[in-house]
């Protein structure tokens, strides 16, 4: 067993020690692509996604110094076609490349090639190391000696494309060595496969890969291995029931991600962690990569600040991920920055509408951190105030709510246009940001310009009435009161009909004040308004 060919099963086996969601199949999408054209596989995905462990479990599959037989028979990946074929048949070299960022000294390109080259002639005894000779070519000799290609395992390819100084030709060197290693022609008749982690895609020279050769799997384009990039909603309800914890909580902190054509995808470390705990919190702040989003969102790109507020506000935004170049130090515009985000598992995004939005509790909670941290103070001292509101709108406290709604309106004009629908909703989503704790916030724009409206669904286990809030400029709350009468609301709404506030707020634009008034379950209005539910329609 050597440091970086053949290193055996352990890694894996102790993952099976502990508790294992079954991604497997990964391993039948890998088995399809050996000895042809798309051998060459670069998988990307953010922290604390799983990319060390699916690196060990292809280790501990493909190594044939090995017998890993038994952490593999209860899994899926043993129904199979591909499994028995190549069970622990290849010499595998596993590489992890953050072992070589710890002192960041020059020549690291050939630093890496000396040292695998080193440890893999030890393997072969047989097949000396010739003058001057590097890697590439040493692998070649050995596979056509041999005749056994290898497969190449390495695990956070891009660790040197984030560690070193992005103005030193040590990256650039290094993209150069993986060139050599795997484009040239020479490449096809030494590996039977290539297996990359990473964060982030290919570093994009001009307009290309500089390894095009790879076929990439990412957080914008998973392609087939979507379904392994995260944990499933049944996979992690199977685990709280298995432990004991709330599913619905578990959804609140950790759900929200959609990873290709998976709708609802779970931070797998996040959700591990919640079962150790035996509670849910944020993980998030141990991913390490909480001041490098704070440095991105405070960069001044024309409606970069917008849309922050508009996500925390639980609004969507639009992307355009195509020009980012997968370089966390070339930053040209907010599609770059909200493209890393997506990278980093900050943001989630939808590739058929190209849309990015704040996943979950667990993010929002540190996109807030770095508002606060970018001194957002308008929008940090809303977002404070904002438990205040709620308290205030639950004991039925109107002068106090068209307080808090007003305070929210003066912090925020600076920012956002409050003539503007969109804003709005997003002044009212963030003045009643603290309710995301209790509540599920639908944001429901009514037909006209002017108002705004937002749905508070209590979560379950939440002793609290629903809410429903309607904005009108220039009339008056019992106006606004009026609208939510004549409203249709969802069939989720009608399991509150007996508990709902009812809240008009009218601001007035001359006089630049908000009035409010609130009904409480039981008045003649929530009658009427229960008269009217209908099924929510299908989306």
């Amino acid at each position: 067993m050597g440091a970086y060919i053949n290193v055996g099963n352990a890694g894996f086996q102790s993952v099976r020690n502990g508790e294992y969601v079954d991604k497997s199949q990964l391993i039948a999408v890998f088995n399809e692509a050996l000895f042809t054209e798309n051998r060459f596989s670069c998988v990307s995905r953010c922290r604390r996604f799983g990319k060390s462990m699916a690196a060990k479990m292809l280790c501990a599959y493909y190594d044939h110094s090995c017998d890993s037989r038994s952490l593999f028979v209860d899994l899926a990946i043993a129904s199979d076609p591909t499994f028995e074929r190549h069970l622990n048949k290849y010499p595998v070299i596993y590489l992890d490349m953050t072992n070589f960022v710890s002192e960041k000294t020059s020549g690291i390109a050939d630093k890496i090639d000396a040292a695998l080259l080193a440890d893999i002639s030890r393997a072969y005894p047989d097949i000396p190391v010739e003058p001057k000779e590097r890697l590439a070519s040493y692998l070649l000799r050995v596979s056509e000696t041999r005749q056994q290609q290898f497969i190449f395992i390495i695990d956070e390819w891009d660790a040197i494309c984030r560690e070193y100084d992005p103005h030193t030709k040590e990256m650039d060197l290094y993209v150069d060595w993986l060139r050599r290693m795997f484009k040239s022609g020479d490449a096809i008749r030494t590996f039977a496969g290539v297996y990359m982690t990473g964060i982030l895609p290919i570093k994009k020279y001009k307009t290309q890969s500089a390894l095009n050769n790879f076929i990439e799997y990412s957080m914008v384009e998973p392609r087939r291995m979507a379904a392994y990039f995260g944990f499933t909603k049944d996979e992690v309800r199977d685990l709280a029931d298995k432990h004991g914890l709330d599913f619905d909580e578990i959804e609140k902190w950790y759900d929200g991600y959609q990873i290709g054509d998976e709708l609802s995808m779970f931070n797998p470390n996040s959700v591990m962690q919640a079962l150790y705990s035996g509670r849910c919190r944020s993980f998030w702040t141990s991913t390490g990569a909480f001041d490098t989003v704070a440095d991105y969102i405070q960069m001044n790109y024309e409606g970069l600040k917008d849309d922050i507020i508009s996500m925390l506000a639980g609004g969507c935004c639009q992307v355009d991920p195509t020009g980012f170049k997968n370089d966390m130090s070339v930053i040209h515009s907010k599609d770059d920055v909200f493209t890393v985000l997506i990278h980093l598992g900050y943001l989630s995004y939808n590739w058929r509408k190209d849309e990015c939005w704040i996943p979950n509790r667990e993010v929002a909670g540190e996109m807030v951190n770095a508002v606060k941290l970018n001194n957002w103070k308008h929008v940090a001292d809303a977002l404070q105030k904002s438990e205040h509101l709620l308290q205030a709108t639950l004991s039925g406290d109107s002068e106090a709510v068209a307080r808090g709604i007003e305070v929210a309106h003066d912090e925020n004009t600076s920012i956002l246009s409050y003539n503007d629908e969109n804003s709005l909703a997003c002044v009212l989503s963030i003045a009643y940001y603290y309710a995301k704790n209790d509540y599920i916030m639908h944001r429901e724009l009514a037909t006209g310009k002017g108002f705004a409206d937002i749905v508070l669904i209590p979560r379950k286990h939440v002793d609290s009435p629903a809410i429903i809030l309607e904005l009108k400029v220039n009339q008056d709350a019992d106006t606004a009161i009026d609208q939510i009468r004549r409203k249709e609301y969802p069939a989720k709404v009608a399991e509150y009909a007996d508990n709902i506030l009812l809240v008009g707020i009218n601001y007035d634009r001359s006089t630049k004040q908000h009035t409010c008034r609130i009904e409480k379950s039981g008045s003649a209005a929530l009658d009427e308004v229960a008269s009217t539910l209908v099924e929510e329609p299908t989306p």
